[in-house]
């Protein structure tokens, strides 16, 4: 066939086609090497942006990963990302399929938390200067940023197998913490020693820090009640003040995906894998190369947990001060934490038939429906909170696990708001200035370590978290539950 005949049907098979409201497909195209069909969840207006990058041609490259099931899926905050889109969940079959880095990511367990308190925003606000600075000063942030401890090899070790109870029993927070994590905030089957030495450089100093480029700690107000029953279950009340703590493993995280994905490229052609894109370098899950990339990321998943419990401990302690009570008197519970970069071994029905998968999710958050064991037993009844974070001048929410998630999208949704302009154009379009006065303007105090820190996270810099969330609450994925607003912003 003539380029003229063949290019009409690439473009039909290549196309997004509108499937349900909210809802596009692309079709398995063998002739690409898809072995699934792309599905994206979407707004007509969001997904015109995706087009406008690389992030459905990403989807339909990760659709040709051998042992994929089910669908190569993009959320509503997709955007173009390493090899695999971010805001995308990719399921592999744990015995057939294979396990990439690049679809966990760089900032292994990037994650959210979200800490409530009874303080109202009047109190807040009489002080916020006060407790902003506090808070900056307390908790260490910025590119290359060390924590306040330093770690012996041997407690890096217990870091990387324990997590959040490493943190708890060294007198950062309690028990109740870490019923409140996902996995506990402890994954069990981490080793240290598939870990190399360069990332463990990187990682000991590093503990406790906020680090740079989209992460943050804000203090917000509740502004919306959606869910009575689940808001109250989380100790969420309208008027009153929350913290939302975004950040990952550091330069831990980031190292240790570094070195799989040289270990992963170098061993696909021991399995004969071929990909469309050499960034989606992946390994069969059950060889001993995916083997020791799994316990690496597990390692790395447990330092993000009790990086973020550290900064909880310091945030309580700088409200303590500030305010002069306790983090009792406060009530400055943890409500849930929830990585948005993980692969785990899943159970999940595929064509009827239940099947344990590889599930990727890059920038994307499980959203579990109330009676999974998976749950801690607090919210089993109501379902998994979701912590899902706008930008720092615009809204954040608490969403709520459904059961339309186990059937479109391997029980995950939206992790943010995503990019719609890249660091290098937001730096070129903005300017320090400006963007702190169109917070101030909103009433919000924002304290940051850098220019950049400040200009590449504009809010223009990101789509519409509120369209993002509409479409998650209206497929029925994960529900509104409430709306957060920034009043106090640090950024790295």
């Amino acid at each position: 066939m003539s380029l003229k005949e063949i290019l009409p049907i690439y473009m039909s098979a290549s196309t997004p086609k509108k499937i349900a409201e909210n809802q596009y497909e692309i079709e398995a195209d063998s002739n690409l090497g898809m072995k699934v069909p792309v599905r994206i969840y979407a707004t007509d207006a969001l997904l015109q942006k995706m087009l406008t990058d690389r992030t459905i041609k990403q989807a339909k490259n990760v659709a040709t990963i051998p042992g994929i099931v089910g669908h190569s899926i993009v959320l509503p905050d997709g955007h173009e990302g390493y090899g695999f889109p971010v805001g995308g969940v990719a399921a592999m079959d744990a015995e057939d399929g294979m396990i990439s880095p690049g679809g966990v990511g760089y900032d292994i367990n990037c994650g959210v938390r979200l800490l409530r308190s009874n303080l109202t925003e009047d109190a807040v606000r009489a002080k916020l200067k006060e407790l902003v600075n506090d808070l900056f000063s307390s908790i260490p942030s910025g590119v290359g940023s060390k924590g306040a401890i330093k770690l012996s090899p041997s407690q890096l070790d217990e870091v990387l197998v324990r997590g959040v109870s490493w943190a708890i029993d060294n007198g950062y927070g309690s028990t109740d913490d870490s019923d409140v994590c996902e996995e506990n905030g402890q994954i069990d089957n981490a080793d240290p020693n598939k870990v190399s030495e360069k990332a463990r450089k990187r990682g000991a100093p590093q503990l406790g820090s906020l680090g740079s480029g989209n992460h943050f700690l804000e203090v917000q107000k509740v502004s919306e009640i959606h869910d009575e029953e689940a808001a109250k279950k989380m100790g969420i009340e309208e008027g009153t003040i929350t913290v939302l703590i975004h950040c990952g493993s550091r330069g831990f995280g980031h190292q240790v995906c570094s070195d799989y994905l040289r270990v992963a490229e170098q061993a696909m052609g021991k399995y004969d894998i071929h990909l469309a894109d050499r960034e989606l370098a992946c390994v069969p899950n059950t060889s001993e190369e995916g083997e020791s990339y799994r316990k690496a990321m597990f390692a790395a998943l447990n330092y993000a947990w009790s990086n973020r419990q550290m900064i909880t401990h310091w945030t309580r302690k700088s409200f303590e001060r500030v305010f002069k009570q306790s983090e009792s008197d406060l009530e400055m519970n943890l409500v849930y934490d929830v990585a948005h970069n993980i692969a785990k071994v899943e159970k999940h029905k595929v064509n009827g038939e239940e099947r344990k998968l590889v599930v990727h999710r890059k920038g994307a958050t499980r959203a579990y429906p109330a009676h999974k064991d998976e749950i801690p037993s607090r919210y089993r009844d109501i379902g998994q909170p979701v912590l899902i974070p706008g930008s720092m001048g615009t809204s954040s929410w608490i969403l709520l696990g459904q059961p339309n998630s186990m059937n479109l999208s391997f029980g995950s949704t939206a992790h943010g708001a995503g990019r719609n302009m890249s660091r290098t154009k937001a730096r070129k379009n903005f300017n320090e200035n400006d963007v702190k006065k169109s917070l101030n303007d909103k009433g919000i105090f924002l304290k940051a370590m850098t220019r950049d820190g400040v200009v590449e996270e504009t809010p223009q810099a990101y789509k519409d978290v509120d369209a993002v969330v509409s479409v998650s609450h209206d497929l029925g994925i994960a529900t509104k539950v409430a709306k957060l607003v920034p009043i106090g912003v640090i950024k790295g």
